[in-house]
């Protein structure tokens, strides 16, 4: 959770917030993200490690968003779990909108 409130203030997007979800057909249950113009929130479900969302194949959401807050997510995650094992991390944006990161770990890089 911490890593997905991370990514969120990151992307500038408001905190995700726990709750149900109708995504056009259904309803899903999980944690909330809005994503800039898209017409239904993107349901994470943290226990089953699943990302719910209808975007209708682009048409009511542009999944270059959807990228974005997975990059973000990972991003995140892995800095938290590196810090949390007493490894240092330094974060470079890439000039294709990728980003590298580097594990400082015990005297080397990993």
């Amino acid at each position: 959770m911490v890593a997905l409130n991370a990514a969120c203030a990151r992307l500038g997007l408001a905190p995700p917030q726990h709750g149900t979800a109708r995504l056009y057909e259904k309803d899903v249950t999980g944690q909330i993200v809005n994503l800039p113009g898209w017409a239904y929130p993107v349901v994470i479900d943290t226990e089953k490690r699943e990302v719910k969302m209808d975007n209708f194949g682009g048409a009511w959401g542009d999944p270059k968003e959807l990228d974005k807050l997975l990059q973000s997510y990972a991003v995140e995650k892995a800095k938290l779990e590196a810090r949390k094992a007493g490894h240092s991390v330094i974060e470079q944006a890439l000039a294709d909108g990728s980003i590298k990161l580097t594990v400082q770990v015990a005297g080397g890089a990993a």
